[in-house]
């Protein structure tokens, strides 16, 4: 899977719109080979994003869970360390 693509469920404060539709752009891109698609297919490519981020705004409204919400922040943090374990830095 994409590394780009982050988890969305259960932050504190929830995800956005924005941040949706720029995991649907990372998604269409992955299964596409594409990074910016061409003029002949760029209309398939905007059509592929925006019904990946209405299903995944959909999914994201009709999940539960009793885990309380992640922080953001703690959970950026923990993703840096763990790259600079990584990565050595």
């Amino acid at each position: 899977m994409c590394r780009n693509i982050k988890t969305l469920f259960n932050f504190d404060p929830p995800v956005t719109p924005e941040e949706v539709r720029a995991a649907s752009l990372q998604f269409v891109r992955k299964i596409s080979g594409f990074n910016k698609p061409s003029k002949a297919n760029e209309a398939a490519f905007q059509t592929a994003i925006d019904e990946v981020a209405a299903a995944s705004s959909r999914l994201l409204h009709s999940l539960e869970t009793n885990a309380l919400p992640r922080n953001r922040e703690e959970e950026a943090a923990k993703a840096k360390a763990r790259a600079a374990a990584r990565f050595g830095d």
